[in-house]
């Protein structure tokens, strides 16, 4: 039996401690799929901080891409993010102390595919079809001028110059996505005093004889919309998340060439964009879309029927979920995410598509924490001296070695932070 002690709140004494959460955590961002093989990146404490990119491979078998002293991290605005893209083994990452782009085949030494210049890049995807990258370029080459913001093409294999510019114009650019025949491409603008997620532009455009753009069409959004997570489903159409309902839901462009919703609800499809390559929803197939959303801060996981447009919620024991991908186009669909809950730590886990079976193949942290020390947050929501409501998570005194005497309550301690790049969370 566990004898508990009474004593006051404040004095009560917990196996918990900060160097106990932290001694073997990592960080961890980012899985992208390629074949059969999965891919996320680890930030590890012990490192210095520094970003690698761990790879999966079939077989089971973990192990590290960049070497030594290579950091995966870009510095495009500052937070950075989307900083590697892979494609049939080959990856090709930012490092963090030169902002240079790199380039790995296999076992092979990695090589800059950039010159050394102030130039960074970020939220890079491969266009297979031109054997080139696209990439958002932030131009620091001038001192004393703002950087500036573009989309460009690089040359997989390597040259000289720092790109070729696709798109300009803008204060800011993002989420540059290819169409699954490589045909057209979408992406994201936005300009000052605009944050991403108070109003941004979408755009397409088809690539012209000269691998130029051409035909440039804008989609959606404006200073008052935002967009969000712009990608093409694998027969051609077009979606993006919205918050022109108030809240960020999901939409597409239909045949006729207009907007319609997909699935409107009063929860959020969308997250701040304050960094690249996020993302909340992935095609399993052109009729099925995996995706997660926010309803009072609480992560859910769900299918989206694209013709019926029926939402399905998983039963799935998280309460955070972040970095939804998917393997469209095979006959056996990778589905792979980020998830944690009160309970568990974040981990790189995949799903099958059959049984929704979550399998971990990373964890943040392998510390087991005893659920008697643990408090499960509430969602709470109350009135604002505006008129608006406020949410939050009420976490309850929890300790299994001691309660507290009758008609005692425990003080309140209220953390608090503006957002966007951080927010409240049901993670433990």
């Amino acid at each position: 039996m566990i004898h508990t002690k009474i004593a006051p709140f404040g004095s009560w004494k917990s196996p918990i401690t900060s160097d106990l959460i932290v001694a073997g955590s990592i960080g961890l961002s980012q899985p992208l799929i390629d074949g059969s093989d999965f891919y996320w990146v680890e930030m590890r404490p012990t490192e210095g901080g520094r970003n690698v990119i761990v790879k999966r491979d079939a077989n089971g078998t973990i192990s590290d891409v960049n070497p030594v002293p290579l950091n995966a991290r870009t510095r495009v605005h500052e937070y950075g993010g989307g900083d590697y893209a892979v494609a049939d083994g080959t990856v090709y990452f930012t490092n963090f102390s030169d902002q240079r782009l790199y380039k790995q085949s296999g076992a092979e030494e990695p090589r800059a595919i950039t010159p050394a210049a102030e130039m960074r890049y970020a939220d890079m995807i491969i266009d297979g079809v031109r054997s080139r990258l696209i990439c958002v370029r932030e131009d620091h080459s001038v001192p004393g001028r703002e950087a500036v913001n573009t989309l460009v093409s690089l040359n997989q294999g390597g040259n000289d110059n720092c790109g070729e510019v696709l798109v300009s114009g803008y204060d800011f650019l993002s989420s540059p996505r290819l169409s699954a025949d490589g045909a057209q491409l979408a992406w994201l603008s936005w300009n000052h005093p605009n944050m991403p997620w108070d109003g941004t532009e979408l755009w397409t455009a088809s690539f012209g004889s000269d691998q130029t753009l051409e035909n440039i069409t804008r989609i959606a959004g404006g200073p008052h919309e935002s967009i969000f997570q712009p990608e093409w489903s694998p027969d051609g159409t077009l979606y993006f998340v919205s918050d022109r309902s108030g809240w960020w839901n999901l939409y597409r462009v239909n045949r006729h060439g207009a907007v319609e919703p997909v699935c409107e609800m009063a929860a959020e499809f969308g997250v701040p964009q304050w960094g690249f390559g996020m993302s909340t929803y992935a095609f399993a197939s052109a009729d099925q879309i995996i995706c997660s959303y926010l309803e009072k801060g609480i992560s859910r996981l769900a299918t989206l029927d694209t013709y019926t447009q029926k939402l399905e919620r998983l039963d799935v024991p998280f309460t955070d979920i972040r970095y939804v991908r998917a393997s469209p186009g095979t006959q056996s669909p990778q589905i792979v995410l980020r998830a944690a809950s009160a309970t568990e730590p974040a981990a790189i886990v995949r799903l099958d598509l059959e049984t929704w079976e979550a399998k971990p193949l990373r964890r943040s942290s392998n510390l087991e924490i005893d659920e008697g020390y643990l408090s499960a947050p509430q969602a709470v929501e109350f009135p604002t001296a505006r008129g608006a409501s406020a949410h939050g998570f009420f976490y309850a005194p929890k300790n299994r070695d001691f309660e507290s005497s009758p008609g005692e309550h425990p003080p309140l301690l209220v953390a608090s932070h503006g957002g966007p790049t951080s927010a409240a969370t049901t993670a433990m």
